[in-house]
């Protein structure tokens, strides 16, 4: 769970940073059963048990932070705990966004779920809100909705989008696939430039508002069923 080596954790459980219950549990070899209530009855340094296992986060992306964790510059990864970056299995991000794009951004240990969130069978819709260079020239929300429409460098046609025009220069786009950039790359095809992109949406899961550029909050199960519907 990435708090430290056995010899760190019997350390801090000698001198009282483990509680139980309400009691400190100084018996290093004593075996505690994975039950789902253990967060709730056990505190680690004064902060409550991290989920044992099936972890899911939700972020509010900032701009200038990247998924990956072998790239330099700062990574998603920096706003977590850093306890979590020693979890077995890792914490990985659910897709990517790219460094220029902020929003909605899961992150889980549980690769069940993962593969089920960006399988291309679950269709689950990802909703963003692009800032165009250029005003919109109107045949883009049908070009979108019928489909077909073939990426530079791919031959797959790309499954049907849903453009929702907020201003000349402003849309909301819903699109059902994870392609490389494919949401900038779409406006591109049709002669535009996206200059600030933001994903709202997950399936029926919504950025919250009150959740600021650079928080995030464990999700409950009820959301996470929200990325389905």
């Amino acid at each position: 769970m990435g708090y430290g080596s056995r010899s760190e954790i019997a350390r801090l459980g000698k001198v009282g940073g483990i509680v139980l219950d309400g009691i400190d549990l100084t018996d290093v070899s004593r075996r505690i059963p994975v039950t789902p209530d253990l967060p709730t009855r056990m505190e680690i340094d004064g902060e409550p048990l991290d989920p044992v296992a099936g972890m899911v986060m939700l972020l509010n992306k900032p701009l200038g932070m990247t998924c990956s964790r072998k790239e330099d510059g700062a990574l998603v990864y920096d706003l977590l705990p850093d306890r979590w970056k020693r979890r077995d299995p890792a914490i990985s991000t659910v897709g990517r966004l790219d460094k220029q794009t902020s929003g909605l951004l899961l992150l889980t240990d549980d690769g069940d779920l993962l593969h089920r969130i960006i399988s291309p069978k679950r269709h689950v819709a990802k909703v963003y809100r692009a800032t165009l260079a250029r005003p919109l020239n109107g045949s883009e929300e049908a070009l979108f909705a019928a489909g077909g429409m073939v990426l530079e460098g791919e031959d797959k046609p790309l499954a049907p989008a849903v453009l929702e025009v907020l201003s000349p220069t402003e849309a909301r786009l819903t699109v059902t696939e994870g392609r490389y950039h494919m949401v900038r790359r779409m406006f591109a095809a049709v002669g535009n430039h996206v200059e600030a992109l933001h994903r709202e949406r997950m399936g029926g899961l919504s950025l919250p508002d009150d959740l600021a550029p650079g928080q995030w909050r464990l999700m409950t199960p009820a959301e996470i069923d929200l990325i389905f519907t």
